[in-house]
């Protein structure tokens, strides 16, 4: 894993872990709960189209971060 892949897992899971919301991200038929640092690092391995699905009380807040988070590392993400 290269220190880009490593810093947009940990950026990626830290935008998570400030919403309440589940975030779920889908990709390689695989469904991760964005909050887990493990969860992430297995499913950011490629260069990808991701999914988000986000649900909860403050999911308006949380799709925004979130899709700030990804395009920052060149992911792209369908929300």
């Amino acid at each position: 894993m290269s220190g880009l892949e490593t810093k947009a897992i940990v950026d990626i899971n830290q935008t998570a872990n400030r919403f309440t919301s589940s975030i779920v991200l889908k990709a390689g038929g695989r469904a991760i709960d964005a909050k887990s640092i493990l969860g992430l690092s297995f499913s950011l391995l490629s260069r990808e189209q991701y999914q988000l699905e986000i649900y909860g009380p403050d999911e308006a807040a949380a799709t925004t971060a979130m899709k700030e988070a990804f395009v920052r590392h060149g992911l792209r993400v369908e929300i």
